[in-house]
């Protein structure tokens, strides 16, 4: 595939077509939608970590003057446990439970009942009078609790090794033998690290609006990384085929994984069908923060081990992540990603799944990356440390490159890891000075990118313009991205590019907005439709012409011959070939599916500066670069936009933001008054160097850029600390309270 890089607006920051209707409030959102005779739905929570539900007595909640529909897990389609029924990475096994709660609740949130009133008060009042009859069982948080001989089983059918355990699952990736490896090593660095919780902290909580016909005909407009998963999943837990549910995106204000799951539709379905009325559901934050997937805390230990000269001859690994009350924690982001920007002959790296108490988690941004990654590029500059290496040095002696092959199993393609180190190394940031209780820190970091089923329509106007229509929610920029590719192959002005997002029943399926997919997927679809269209366009002009159709070229908007041969026409532009086209056939539009495959991951490279505040304990972070290949940027801006709120996450993640569990196992600080997200009085201003190697294996050269920029952050930072302190923190956040009592120990240890 030949990858075109001499573009007019591939490469553009072009204007955004959903910024004005955003900054002007015309933008609807799921939580702005509203239906004739429009109900509210409002949901019971268990309050305890880990209770049996004996009983549940709705009665005097259905007498309340005002309610229409009570639903419970009896509702709620139920998928055996002893067979796995697998939805993409959901297991509906697990989430026929998670959206209520069956046997056993198992979270403090977790849902028990629903219902479905005339108002939100008299909801909220329906679900205080149900009563549910728990007995209270042990719990556990934590996963070194969780992992315990003696610790509660949360499922009583999960074992491992033979004996039931909250152990769910395994994950080993060798490469060589690390025994060899670490024989051969001469300096090796071994060290345990802690993440905790942390959630995704998109504004918009999660909102629905459904209504359920007396024909069962259902349409959902919900706030979703994809309508088409809405759907499905909403059928297969509530019985409803799926030809029979339209499911409609509305725009969505954050998600970054978080939203790839259901959580209100399943209930908000049930409560419609049963009320015969339209139901809304918005969550409360601190529903979202209680009963909403945060990713998973972790315990890491890596060992490596290199010889004098800097060469690394081995890596060991081994990731405990929190799964939450059900299987699937991110094991393969943490224990697959880790060392993959590094050619290590001999590596092993092991993930388990471990089940506590807690809400199960969701995916955010490179689910596992980051987490392994902290742990890994920590260890490499203790490494680089005690060798006396220049830590960037360290890292392109090792650095992956075309014909690596990866720890977690591909040789790897051309990749620009290499030139995202060199960048780093050159730039002006690492070479400036520092001041007094300053320190520089770097790290790098690795994500697989993904491809997938992706479906585009491409539509010209009556009047000579463009309809794009794809199948993905855009939280990262599609739409304007897509203009400007379609605006390219068609030779005309990106403004007359209008992009839309179609629901389940206007366009063809297409998968989840996540895993870095969308621009790669739908850019590939968008090019094959465009260029049927174009195929189409020709050979009006040349029936107009009355010459064959090779003979006609497709140049700056219009329709050519191709050569002198081919006679001598004016050109017929998109315009005038669209006021033609009821003589010559009708209209002109294609659609194309795909199962996109060639997607390439994607390496950055990190510098951070930090300043501490001995005093006080507050590490700020003062001037950032993230470096990345971004295979093509077709529209900059966004694609800078992307790092720069990775690195955002990414600070958050290393120095203020945890969920905070009190002694009776529920989450203490459930709002962002108290769970402390980074503001932009805690941000600098976040630099950002764009390395283009284009992916051969795409026609715009396109890489996945949105999950990649997370990744490096937390160890950026931690090693910007340790340089800055002479202190080395192994466990997240470092907050003001943890640098504080570091010091305290370190002072008093003087």
């Amino acid at each position: 595939m030949n990858v075109v890089t001499n573009n007019k607006w591939i490469g553009q920051s072009t204007i955004r077509p959903d910024g004005v209707d955003k900054v002007t409030g015309r933008a609807a959102f799921a939580a702005d939608t509203t239906m004739p005779g429009m109900i509210w739905g409002k949901v019971l929570r268990s309050p305890h970590p880990h209770a049996r539900i004996r009983g549940i007595d709705t009665s005097k909640a259905e007498a309340l003057p005002g309610v229409k529909a009570v639903v419970t897990a009896k509702d709620i389609v139920e998928f055996p446990v002893d067979k796995s029924v697998m939805l993409g990475i959901q297991d509906m096994r697990w989430m026929c439970r998670n959206v209520m709660a069956r046997e056993k609740a198992l979270f403090p949130g977790h849902p028990v009942a629903a219902v479905a009133a005339t108002s939100e008060a008299i909801a909220a009042k329906a679900c205080e009078l149900i009563e549910v009859d728990y007995e209270v069982l042990p719990w556990s948080i934590e996963i070194e609790d969780a992992i315990k001989p003696d610790a509660p089983i949360l499922h009583e059918f999960n074992t491992f090794e033979g004996k039931p355990s909250n152990i769910a699952g395994k994950m080993e990736l060798k490469k060589g033998d690390v025994a060899e490896g670490f024989a051969r090593a001469e300096v090796v660095v071994e060290r345990t690290f802690t993440t905790r919780a942390v959630h995704q902290g998109y504004i918009e909580p999660h909102a629905c609006l459904i209504g359920v016909g007396a024909d069962g005909k259902t349409t959902i407009w919900s706030s979703s990384q994809g309508q088409f998963m809405v759907r499905a999943m909403t059928s297969l837990l509530t019985g409803i085929p799926q030809s029979d549910i339209r499911a409609i995106p509305a725009e969505i204000g954050g998600g970054f994984g978080g939203k790839t799951i259901v959580y209100l539709e399943p209930l908000a379905t049930m409560l419609a069908k049963k009320s015969g009325r339209p139901v809304k559901m918005v969550m409360t934050r601190e529903e979202v923060m209680r009963a909403t997937g945060p990713t998973s805390a972790s315990t890491s230990t890596v060992k490596i081990g290199a010889t004098k000269d800097g060469k690394i001859v081995a890596a060991q690994g081994t990731f405990y992540l929190q799964a939450g009350a059900f299987p699937g924690s991110p094991i393969r982001g943490a224990a697959g990603c880790s060392f993959s920007p590094y050619d290590i002959p001999h590596v092993l790296s092991i993930g388990y799944d471990v089940l506590s108490n807690r809400s199960k988690v969701a995916a955010y941004r490179a689910p596992g990356a980051p987490i392994g990654a902290f742990a890994v590029e920590c260890v490499l500059d203790e490494l680089a440390e005690a060798l006396k290496i220049d830590p960037l040095a360290l890292r392109l002696k090792n650095a992956a490159k075309e014909g690596t092959k990866a720890s977690h199993g591909p040789v790897y393609p051309r990749i620009g890891y290499v030139e995202t180190v060199e960048a780093a190394m050159n730039s002006e940031h690492y070479k400036a000075p520092l001041g007094k209780l300053q320190g520089r820190g770097v790290a790098s970091g690795f994500w697989f990118n993904a491809g997938g089923e992706s479906s585009a329509q491409v539509n010209i106007t009556e009047d000579g313009n463009v309809v794009v229509t794809t199948g993905h929610p855009d939280i990262g920029g599609s739409r304007a991205a897509i203009a400007n590719v379609c605006a390219e192959l068609l030779g005309i002005d990106y403004r007359r590019v209008s992009v839309i997002i179609g629901d389940t029943q206007t366009v063809g399926f297409s998968n989840l907005t996540g895993g870095s997919r969308v621009l790669f997927a739908s850019a590939m679809v968008v090019t094959q439709a465009t260029e049927q269209v174009i195929a189409t366009l020709c050979k009006r002009a040349a029936k107009i012409w009355e010459i064959d159709p090779e003979a006609v070229t497709w140049e700056e908007g219009a329709a050519r011959p191709a050569g002198a041969n081919a006679g001598k026409f004016p050109p017929l532009t998109l315009k005038e070939l669209a006021d033609k086209a009821p003589a010559l056939g009708g209209p002109v539009g294609a659609s194309v599916q795909l199962n996109t495959q060639g997607a390439e991951g994607g390496f950055g490279t990190h510098v951070c500066d930090v300043e501490v505040d001995v005093d006080l304990g507050i590490v700020r972070v003062v001037r950032y670069t993230a470096v990345q290949d971004v295979g093509r940027a077709v529209h900059p801006g966004y694609v800078e936009g992307q790092l720069q709120g990775g690195v955002g996450q990414g600070i958050g993640w290393a120095l203020s933001e945890e969920y905070i569990y009190n002694k009776d196992g529920k989450v203490d600080n459930p709002g962002f008054l108290d769970y402390r997200m980074p503001v932009c009085s805690d941000l600098p201003m976040i630099d950002t160097i764009l390395v283009e190697v284009p992916n051969p294996k795409h026609p715009q050269g396109v890489k996945g850029v949105g999950e990649v920029p997370l990744v490096p952050v937390m160890a950026a930072v931690a090693n910007a600390v340790h340089n800055a302190l002479g202190k080395r923190f192994y466990a997240l956040p470092m907050s003001p309270p943890k640098v504080l009592e570091a010091l305290e120990v370190a002072q008093a240890a003087e």
